[in-house]
């Protein structure tokens, strides 16, 4: 199946209204910031159940989990039923397995709340990038995107510490009581402020179904989002070693170790302000690309630091800012050339890039762990990570389908 251009299909109805831009970060920036502001209060939670540090540890695995699995299934059922009624269903069950989590009585229990939560707040994640497509040009939506990157990014910036705050000042089952009152305020902003229009309300589903598989049998959308992956989510695997490169190769306290990687934050936010000021001046795939083999600096030299025995706290966050600052410039071009090679499948278009970058980005994490020197581990999969998604980029350009 050829996969359609920027134009939109013949028959297609007129694109709604642009939804606000700060409502989708807030829909996007609920499903994101249920990981982070959890991690804080895990001892906690496996002091009060009297369990292992493993079965804690599960709460944030299942979150993850349900998180790719609603990115799979939300794009196609919002393509199908419209943006509106699965938004509205999506924080309903995102409030509900927030008060579940809070009075959960055991951890199993615990466990499949907030394999809930994340099927709820998914929802979000998928629907509020879609929409950013659905009422904006190629370039427009790019350059919203960034600006949205720019909203969302303070939720993993912030996150923990609230989370850490509220565990310490209340206990840890109140982070649950914040979460479902995001979900709360969430779904009564969709139902009050989410503009209705054409593409709110659904298609047929025959041509929902033809529109996925004409994606995933997309050389150019397998290219741009395995690619984007790559350049994104592969960071996950310095994320993952963070703790054990800064702790027991570099002897810091552990204290320190979320100082140093709030400079990728930092690096993502300032990539993505860029990204908003040149998308529409440079052509986007050559800031996708520029901004990859920014990354690929970054890996480089954070590796090069590490095979000539070098590695210091200034060389290893310095690279990575370096790094960051190249998947945040990146990271916008890259989703906005997947979501418009077919602007009628916008919602299973997103909900595929997604769960391929969580796929990449899981996967990144894991390999980041084999051997004994994490510093060593980390930087290889970074910079073949960096490859792979220039490869991937320049597969995407060449394809026509």
């Amino acid at each position: 199946m050829t996969m359609a251009t920027c134009h939109e299909p013949q028959g297609w109805r007129t694109a709604p209204a642009p939804a606000p831009l700060w409502l989708l970060a807030m829909l996007t920036l609920g499903g994101t910031m249920a990981i982070h502001i959890f991690v804080p209060a895990l001892p906690m939670v496996a002091a009060a159940f009297g369990t292992t540090a493993g079965a804690a540890q599960m709460t944030l695995s299942a979150y993850v989990v349900g998180l790719a699995l609603a990115q799979v299934v939300y794009g196609p059922i919002a393509d199908f039923f419209g943006r509106r009624p699965v938004l509205i269903a999506g924080m309903v069950i995102y409030a509900l397995a927030g008060a579940t989590a809070f009075l959960a009585p055991t951890i199993e229990m615990l466990i499949v709340a907030r394999f809930f939560e994340a099927i709820g707040g998914g929802s979000g994640l998928v629907l509020g990038r879609a929409m950013l497509r659905d009422g904006h040009s190629h370039e427009e939506a790019a350059r919203k995107l960034s600006l949205m990157n720019l909203m969302v990014m303070v939720g993993p910036g912030l996150s923990p510490l609230v989370g850490a705050l509220l565990a310490e000042a209340t206990g840890w089952r109140s982070i649950f009581l914040v979460l479902c009152a995001l979900g709360l305020v969430n779904l009564l902003l969709v139902w009050r402020r989410l503009p209705h229009g054409p593409d709110l309300h659904g298609r047929d589903l025959g041509r929902v179904m033809r529109s996925y598989a004409g994606l995933l049998g997309s050389r150019r959308f397998l290219g741009y989002a395995i690619g984007g992956g790559f350049a994104t989510t592969a960071i996950y695997a310095y994320l993952g070693a963070a703790p054990f490169i800064f702790v027991d190769q570099l002897h810091r306290p552990a204290s320190e170790v979320a100082f140093y990687l709030a400079f990728n934050v930092l690096g993502v936010w300032f990539g993505s302000l860029a990204a908003s000021r040149l998308a529409g001046r440079i052509r986007m795939g050559r800031l996708m690309v520029a901004g990859n083999l920014i990354s690929c600096l970054g890996a480089v030299l954070f590796l090069l630091a590490v095979l000539s025995g070098t590695l210091s706290v200034a060389l290893a966050v310095l690279p990575m800012l370096v790094l960051s600052f190249g998947a945040g410039l990146a990271s916008p071009m890259a989703l906005s050339e997947a979501l418009s090679l077919d602007p009628a499948a916008s919602g299973s278009a997103s909900g595929l890039y997604g769960f391929i970058q969580m796929v990449i980005g899981a996967a990144c994490a894991a390999l980041s762990g084999i051997g004994g020197n994490p510093a060593l581990a980390a930087a290889l999969v970074l910079t073949a990570a960096g490859i792979l998604a220039q490869l991937s980029f320049h597969i995407a350009h060449r394809s026509r389908a």
